[in-house]
């Protein structure tokens, strides 16, 4: 990001054109949350799953044989884990890997997802919300990630980073304060969208398509306002 010199005023410009627009409700904005967290966690098991399947073949490949369990659950002899390894540091592993995954799982799936759906992850979608930004036209990666990383915040104040959808004004939740956003309803999205000075990049299509009915749109000569 190049710095700048100059304080630009274009930030006041976008919120003109937030002006007015429709905020998601409590009970949309909490049932989206749930479906992505329930998303999410699947989308791990089957990962994790997958994962030790392919692990156990590569194994067997190398000659080691398939674990003949009649049940599920595995053991650590089954990954190549011998009684050398003291359960002080299996457990000081396990420890590291969950901290790893409790930070990263939700970074990837509500920070990608967000960015990469335009403010909107699966769950959003289904409730027909999105995230917009208060300083940007289009929600940045890194806005959207900064997102993700409140989420941890809002829960590590027992819950009251979200309670804090009653206290605001504009329903902005610990995340949403963070990251310079707020959650509207995609009809709300859409009626602005009708109305907005610079038409924004549409859900789909392409930059070209949007640079064409960009310049269909006539320029003001100099010297009129």
């Amino acid at each position: 990001m190049v710095a700048m010199r100059n304080f630009s005023a274009r930030e006041t410009e976008w919120l003109l054109e937030l002006d007015g627009i429709e905020l998601a409700p409590f009970w949309r904005r909490a049932t989206a949350f749930v479906l992505d967290f329930a998303f999410m966690v699947v989308s791990l098991l089957a990962i994790l799953g997958l994962g030790a399947l392919l692990y156990l073949q590569i194994r067997v490949w190398q000659g080691h044989p398939m674990p003949a369990h009649t049940h599920v659950s595995l053991t650590p002899e089954d990954f190549g884990i011998t009684s050398a390894d003291s359960t002080a540091n299996l457990d000081e592993k396990g420890k590291l890997v969950k901290e790893a995954l409790d930070l990263l799982v939700p970074i990837l799936y509500f920070g990608l997802l967000t960015w990469k759906g335009k403010g909107r992850t699966p769950g959003k979608w289904l409730l027909k919300i999105r995230v917009v930004s208060l300083v940007h036209r289009h929600l940045t990666l890194w806005h959207a990630i900064e997102r993700a990383l409140g989420y941890g915040a809002a829960a590590l104040e027992f819950g009251f980073g979200f309670i804090q959808f009653f206290i605001h004004p504009y329903h902005r939740c610990v995340q949403d304060r963070i990251a310079e956003t707020i959650v509207v309803t995609e009809s709300g999205y859409k009626q602005m969208q009708l109305k907005a000075q610079h038409k924004l990049l549409p859900d789909e299509g392409s930059l070209a398509e949007t640079h064409v009915a960009d310049e269909s749109v006539p320029a003001i000569p100099e010297g009129q306002s």
